[in-house]
């Protein structure tokens, strides 16, 4: 499954292999496998092994179409390192690496150049954005690699780097700023999780802010989140129907003037129905 399509990706600490298959079982697009923030110094090894171990026995997944994902370390540590080395060792990998604190495209081409083996294909990258300095070189970042199909925001990092707030207000530069860069480069974009688990009013109303900024999903981190994630970033039946009469009309046009409902088709509204089809769910 493409990250284009997804709309919510739910975060499962890596020392947690208990809750592995209970995060397959919820109905978000995938499941974020965590060996960084989510987990402490002291179980890095534990959590490291028990991913792998996961990944070799074959993830618990859905019989839908599903991500696998592992966020490691960052490069710049001894864990980051080690995480990378475990897995060239293991020969396994996830459908997608998240990265952290991503501030410059050399540190994707970097992981491009250690995952190079048969095992890796098809192989994604999410890129999270949580610095004055990542923001700054967003829009280089975006196209380091074809393999960068997504980008997300860390907004607690960012916030402390911008020494702002963490508010809609404050933030919403930041998450205007990376939704421009990933659009730059035909990128999804992932708005940072919703910390408060039991604000389900809060969560409902800044998921379809970002939906609104032009953000293709929003992470989890509580399985009661997803439903609301997975509903507020869904085309509308009326949506999804609107965007196949446009494609309909335009295709069969073959590109000439043609009208649907009222309204003249141009290619940025053929592109944009385009858009809403490749985010429904059958």
């Amino acid at each position: 499954m493409d990250l284009a399509c997804a709309r919510t990706l739910l975060f499962i600490p890596g020392n947690r292999p208990d809750r592995f298959r209970k995060g397959a079982e919820t109905q978000a697009d995938g499941v974020i496998l965590d060996l960084e923030d989510a987990v402490g110094l002291h179980e890095k090894d534990k959590a490291r092994t028990a991913v792998i171990q996961s990944l070799l026995e074959g993830f618990p997944r859905p019989s839908r179409p599903f991500i696998v994902a592992v966020r490691l370390n960052g490069l710049h540590t001894r864990e980051g390192l080690q995480d990378v080395i475990a897995f060239i060792e293991a020969r396994v990998f996830p459908d997608v690496f998240v990265f952290p604190k991503v501030e410059s495209p050399d540190v994707l081409r970097l992981y491009d150049s250690y995952f190079t083996f048969p095992e890796c294909e098809p192989l994604q990258y999410l890129g999270f954005i949580e610095s004055a300095r990542g923001l700054e070189q967003a829009h280089r970042i975006a196209q380091a690699t074809s393999r960068l199909t997504a980008l997300a925001l860390g907004g607690m990092d960012l916030s402390v780097d911008l020494r702002a707030k963490l508010s809609w207000e404050a933030l919403l530069f930041a998450r205007s700023r990376l939704v421009q860069a990933a659009c730059t480069a035909e990128l999804a974009v992932f708005d940072v999780p919703f910390l408060d688990v039991q604000n389900v009013v809060g969560l409902q109303e800044e998921a379809k802010r970002v939906s609104d900024l032009g953000y293709t999903g929003k992470l989890a981190i509580h399985p009661t989140q997803v439903s609301i994630l997975m509903e507020t970033f869904a085309p509308s039946l009326q949506e999804i129907q609107e965007a196949e009469g446009i494609v309909l009309a335009y295709e069969t046009a073959k590109g000439n003037a043609v009208q649907f409902q009222g309204k003249m088709i141009d290619i940025p509204v053929y592109h944009r129905a385009l858009q809403v089809l490749k985010r429904r769910r059958f």
